[in-house]
């Protein structure tokens, strides 16, 4: 009882932190792509909070086009420190070419995620407040319409209801299921 009484409050809030600045430069990253108003208070607070380790990366790791590399490398880089010191302080030790698929796998797993997320919660919104205007519903805008774009094409028009969200919560969905499996069989393999 002892070591373990004070390692799951450790693991706890290695996972809890890692994740939440995981997902803030997540979403930094998509809403930079996705070309989500700047000025918004929610682009603002992500851009503050994550600006000080990607100033740094910057100046090695260029973008690529729309694409801020340095943000992807950052997330990596978190995912596999976060999994790392996790697995450790579990008394795991894996090898580090299955640790990288190990951190890919959940890094693929938390962009679809944000996807899932962000059309369920631009779907409940629009029930409750169809056409208001708010930084949250501005931010999902931005960010699902990239995604719906393409469920549109996939589905038409059915006389003024759009199933868009729905074809791409299947889609994304669909994506979780046939990615992740492999990617985490992969790492048990390498292990």
């Amino acid at each position: 009882m002892g070591s373990a009484y004070m390692t799951n409050p450790v693991i706890f809030l290695i996972d809890t932190l890692f994740s939440l600045y995981i997902l803030a430069v997540v979403l930094r990253f998509l809403l930079q792509w996705t070309n989500a108003d700047f000025y918004n208070p929610i682009s603002q607070f992500l851009v503050k909070i994550t600006h000080p380790p990607l100033k740094m990366l910057r100046r090695f790791v260029p973008s690529v086009g729309r694409i801020d590399t340095s943000s992807l490398v950052l997330v990596v880089l978190l995912q596999i420190i976060a999994d790392f010191s996790i697995l450790a302080l579990k008394g795991l030790m894996i090898s580090l070419p299955a640790l990288m698929i190990l951190s890919l796998s959940q890094l693929v797993s938390l962009f679809l995620n944000v996807f899932i997320f962000a059309i369920f919660a631009r779907a409940i919104l629009s029930w409750f407040d169809p056409g208001h205007y708010n930084t949250a519903s501005s931010i999902l805008y931005s960010l699902t319409e990239p995604v719906l774009n393409i469920c549109r094409k996939i589905v038409p028009d059915m006389g003024g209801i759009d199933l868009s969200p729905l074809v791409g919560l299947v889609l994304l969905q669909l994506a979780k299921m046939m990615i992740l499996p492999p990617l985490q069989q992969l790492a048990s393999l390498i292990g």
